[in-house]
């Protein structure tokens, strides 16, 4: 059972709320169908149940707010415009990501790509995807954590009438299957066809909530439509030879001069205005929706041809503003509104907590990393560049070897395999807001500490790996190219390793909390270069100053502090350590690293407070 109550949407710049106090309910066993014209507050009303606009009103599931469910990709799928996801991954490749956001076995996309109909498709990248696949490829995303309730904005917009037909079918099934479906149209005809309830809205209020019988019957009558300048006329003349031959004819006075006559057709409209001598500036057979819905202050009164008097609460009935409907006028329904309350709440009646999200974060970091050709493209330019610039400049023979194995010159602020590092740590942020995937959480991207932990773990793991490769090839090709004997190893080659390795990983961390806290991958990349221009400079001069006191001896002097069991290679280790953070660069990364970290807890803290 889906309950919306009082859904108002915030309103904007002096301008009526989207959405106005919103209140129906969607049952479970039965499709739903949410209509209403462009503008009419559909998607906003969708998400404001999701929690994703702000607003006010509650929606329940089951008896629980979306924020009280511990695993929401597991109660609701949702499908809102188009398919989130970058362009260049594959379509199998975008739905392991999302298994593991869900928290399901991988085996759960392939099983839902045959389900959807969209085998043979797997290796194909959404960017070239045809819009039926797309649009498949949705309900597959939302169909993931085997969700009781949908939510579709839309789902059929684009596709053809036998891809229409097999979408239809499939939320039938799920509806079938006990399960909760609200969709969204524009078009009476489709949710005549493919609902069993139609909720209707205009300007973002609520016009009508009918039995899709009752719904056809008041708002998808055939009718006669006619454009007159003597409007009043034509309909009381209509009206009274429909009561002098007792036919059970009905006149509708619409906007400006234009009348529905129910009951009647054509011919018998177009003779009675010949005979009475009214002009007619159109005549037309229609079966839809007959224009404004009650509550909109266009429709006049209706006349019946009974007695010519208005109908009393005609105009509501007609669009749909009679009294809920009976209790079974679901014959699918099978759980009642008190036991799925009892099912929200749980045994124990205490909320619980919402889940992390994603749900397998490392693993969902792994496979969006690995999914996209930027990673290996980014690796490979990386590599090159690394290998060009050190056979340029070992050739010279006047660089540093240490400047000289990793291909930084000194024109560049950093070296290649750094700039490497940052982009794909910057990359890592920015592509889940320029195409997000966690759009059933709270918000595009969760600002949660295990979805942050598991993307510098990640990030640094690959600045690792990129450091050490780009140190070993460098040195293999200058050997190849120059002779072993011109490049030997150095001996302080620990110490060089770990400042090497160092600057990898805070490049790509800077890169990881730059990009998350201005949301695009250009600030995690200005954020990399920010230390070697700005901050490394600004170091040097307060770190050589000379007021500046030495902190020779602390590894003593903390071992003394811990006591005697501190062995001498620890001490070596940590004066190496020391050495190498305090480096001008060194304390640049670290107060940068810092400064980032705190604004995006900062920042996470902020949204949270505006929710």
């Amino acid at each position: 059972m889906l309950q919306a109550i009082g859904l108002t949407s915030t309103p904007r710049q002096d301008r009526p709320p989207a959405v106005d106090d919103l209140t129906f309910e969607a049952r479970p066993g039965a499709v739903t169908a949410l209509l209403g014209s462009a503008g009419s507050g559909k998607t906003t009303a969708l998400r404001l149940m999701l929690e994703l606009e702000p607003g006010r009103g509650t929606t329940y599931f089951r008896g629980r707010p979306l924020h009280r469910i511990a695993q929401p990709q597991r109660e609701v799928g949702v499908l809102l415009g188009d398919i989130p996801g970058h362009p260049s991954r594959t379509l199998r490749s975008q739905l392991r990501m999302l298994c593991a956001a869900t928290g399901v076995p991988a085996s759960r996309a392939e099983e839902l790509t045959r389900a959807v109909g969209l085998d043979g498709l797997e290796r194909r990248r959404i960017g070239t995807l045809p819009i039926g696949a797309d649009r498949r490829l949705g309900l597959a995303s939302a169909l993931l954590g085997d969700p009781h309730t949908l939510l579709l904005d839309e789902p059929d917009s684009g596709l053809s009438a036998a891809e229409r037909g097999r979408l239809h079918e499939f939320l039938r099934a799920h509806a079938d299957g006990g399960g909760t479906v609200l969709y969204t149209t524009a078009d009476p005809k489709d949710a005549v066809r493919n609902a069993d309830r139609v909720v209707t809205l205009h300007a973002g209020r609520l016009v009508g909530d009918q039995d899709v019988t009752e719904f056809a019957r008041t708002r998808l009558r055939p009718r006669v439509s006619v454009r007159t300048p003597q409007a009043a006329r034509l309909a009381a003349v209509v009206t009274q030879e429909a009561r002098a031959a007792r036919r059970p004819v009905e006149v509708v006075a619409e906007d400006g001069n234009r009348l529905s006559v129910y009951g009647s057709d054509c011919a018998a409209v177009g003779d009675t205005a010949f005979r009475h001598g009214v002009p007619i500036h159109r005549l037309a057979a229609e079966t839809g929706d007959s224009g404004a819905p009650a509550g909109s202050g266009r429709a006049a009164p209706r006349t019946a041809a009974g007695d010519g008097r208005p109908e009393s609460g005609g105009a509501g009935r007609r669009a749909g503003t009679a009294g809920p409907a009976p209790a079974d006028a679901s014959p699918r329904s099978s759980v009642s509104r008190d036991e799925s309350r009892d099912i929200g709440a749980g045994k124990s009646g205490v909320a619980r907590r919402p889940a992390r999200s994603p749900l397998r974060p490392l693993r969902y970091e792994i496979h969006r990393l690995l999914g996209v050709p930027s990673t290996p493209l980014v690796l490979t330019a990386v590599l090159l560049v690394s290998v060009t610039l050190a056979l340029l400049l070992g050739r010279g023979g006047r660089a540093a070897l240490p400047a000289v194995l990793a291909g930084w010159p000194a024109l560049s602020p950093l070296p290649p395999a750094a700039l490497g590092a940052g982009l794909l740590g910057a990359f890592s942020f920015g592509e889940e807001y320029r195409y997000p995937a966690l759009t059933t959480g709270r918000g595009a991207v969760p600002r949660r500490p295990g979805l942050l932990l598991a993307k510098l773990t990640v990030a640094a793991v690959v600045a690792l790996l990129l450091g050490a490769a780009v140190v070993v090839v460098d040195l293999t090709v200058l050997r190849f190219v120059y002779g072993g004997e011109l490049v030997a190893v150095p001996g302080n080659w620990p110490t060089l390793s770990a400042s090497w390795l160092g600057l990898m990983v805070g490049c790509a961390w800077a890169g990881v909390l730059g990009a998350g806290v201005f949301r695009a991958a250009a600030a995690g990349v200005a954020a990399v270069l920010a230390v070697p221009v700005a901050f490394v400079p600004l170091m040097q001069q307060v770190l050589t100053g000379p007021s500046v006191r030495s902190a020779a001896g602390f590894p003593a002097r903390l071992r003394e502090f811990a006591g005697p069991q501190w062995s001498p290679a620890v001490d070596r280790w940590l004066a190496g350590g020391l050495r190498v953070l305090g480096q001008p660069s060194g304390v640049a990364l670290s107060l940068t690293l810092t400064g980032l970290l705190c604004a995006y807890v900062f920042t996470g803290l902020r949204r949270k407070a505006r929710w």
